[in-house]
């Protein structure tokens, strides 16, 4: 088999896992708004029972470290592949039960109870899945390509954007008003068996990460790779999660469920109908698909620094734009405010595979990635839809959160001034001296200033 035969593998089998497991996730943090907050959080009021229902999706994230800590450790032990057959099983098998569970009226506080738990497992499976499927990408792409290879395992979030809200919208045609609450939103749960079967089907016949073969040739795995990464690298654990921080918290927006309760609340100042906003939502997903592409590509070109400093630029013009767009109350400016939006979410996203790739040495690497994915997710995304409609009952303007998301999207912005462009740099074991010279701006070997050795001999012999 080819190389290139091989990342075109790769590249396909990362999109469709990735794609299959955000739409499990994403698939909860619409229905959190449209429809939890109805059947699982009623008695607490219109307001509270939304805010709770958006709590939930924030409480998954807390969950995300627990996953990354588990999948960075086993992944840099036993390998990215097996870690992602594990994640997209668990998250498969909680999105569909969820489509089972009986609602408040039935059970009581059972009900919210079992949705809760289901949650934490879905949060604990996206914490492990994304380390994985980024460095399955970056680490069987050749370095000239590393950006745009890289991006394909991010388009599966718009992907899982776009079916789980296009779903959703067909089944408010196919079940629409009262059917919809009673069984509609169900099938779309239901639909995860299968394809949870298909992405199985493909991850199954994927090579494992060429980078991950050459350290367990040399015997070279680290015994504690968490212990290591937080032992020397911890500032740049931080600084990487802030800069992930920015993209999530505006993200979160939609995918987070905020911006389809914001524009079909019937109380609310727009109360548009629940499937066109949907579909509009599904549609700024490939907008989005489409920037991160690009994104990437162009980060093979000026670096991931720049695009990043030019993504963050965007992205602050998307976030000024969105809610005077979105509350004029028209489907079009709705899907425009979107659209402007998913420009600076896909320059702030396509990119961000290979910059982590690049930031952190060879043998803590899925710990690296995968733990300051699951941080900045929660700094950023976890609480995002809760803030926002707490903002908004306090101030009585959309103004707050545009300012609130703006100042998360400036952090990301003085996080990514800190870092040196690493674009390029080999990824394999042969480089891991150079790979530990610390990227972060002012600081020598590590990212403490600590040297950081290749594993030392008694950490060789095990493993």
């Amino acid at each position: 088999m080819t190389a290139q035969h091989t990342q075109t593998r790769v590249a396909f089998a990362t999109i469709v896992g990735t794609s299959i497991e955000w739409y499990d996730y994403f698939l909860y943090a619409a229905a959190s708004g449209l429809i939890f907050n109805q059947l699982f959080f009623g008695p607490l009021g219109s307001t509270m029972s939304t805010m709770v229902a958006f709590a939930t999706v924030g409480i998954s994230f807390l969950f995300r470290p627990l996953g990354a800590f588990l999948a960075g450790h086993y992944g840099d032990r036993l390998g990215r592949r097996v870690v992602l057959i594990i994640t997209l099983i668990a998250m498969g098998a909680a999105t569909a039960l969820i489509g089972f569970l009986p609602t408040y009226e039935s059970a009581g506080a059972l009900a919210p109870i079992l949705l809760i738990a289901l949650r934490i497992v879905q949060g604990v499976s996206a914490g492990g899945e994304w380390g994985g499927a980024v460095l399955l990408a970056v680490e069987h792409a050749d370095e000239k390509s590393r950006g745009l290879r890289g991006s394909f395992p991010q388009i599966g979030v718009s992907i899982g954007l776009l079916l789980s809200s296009g779903v959703l919208a067909l089944m408010t045609s196919i079940a629409p008003g009262d059917a919809f609450l009673e069984w509609g939103w169900r099938v779309p749960f239901y639909l995860s068996v299968v394809l949870v079967v298909v992405g199985y089907w493909i991850r199954r016949g994927v090579e494992e990460s060429p980078v991950f073969h050459e350290i367990a040739e040399r015997k070279e795995r680290v015994s504690n790779p968490l212990g290591r990464l937080f032992k020397s690298h911890w500032l740049l654990v931080i600084l990487a999660s802030l800069v992930f921080m920015g993209n999530n918290a505006a993200g979160y927006m939609t995918t987070g469920g905020y911006i389809q309760n914001f524009a079909t609340d019937p109380a609310g100042p727009i109360g548009l109908e629940r499937g066109p906003v949907l579909w509009a939502v599904a549609a700024s997903a490939v907008s989005w698909l489409v920037f991160t592409i690009i994104a990437g590509a162009v980060s093979d070109r000026i670096g991931r620094r720049t695009t990043y400093i030019l993504g963050w630029i965007l992205l602050l013009v998307g976030i000024a734009s969105l809610f005077p767009l979105v509350s004029t109350g028209s489907i079009r400016m709705l899907l425009l405010g979107l659209v402007i939006l998913t420009v600076g979410l896909g320059f702030t996203y396509g990119q961000q595979p290979a910059m982590y790739a690049e930031l952190f040495p060879s043998s803590v690497r899925f710990s690296g990635v995968s733990v300051s994915y699951a941080i900045g997710s929660i700094l950023g995304g976890a609480f995002a839809p809760t803030i926002a409609k707490a903002l908004v009952s306090a101030t009585g303007t959309t103004t707050s959160v545009a300012v609130y998301l703006g100042v998360v999207a400036l952090l990301a912005l003085i996080a990514t001034l800190l870092l040196r462009d690493r674009t390029g740099i080999p990824l394999g074991p042969d480089h891991e001296a150079e790979q530990s010279v610390s990227p972060i701006i002012g600081f020598g070997r590590s990212s403490t200033s600590i040297s950081t050795e290749a594993p030392d001999a008694a950490e060789n012999s095990r493993g």
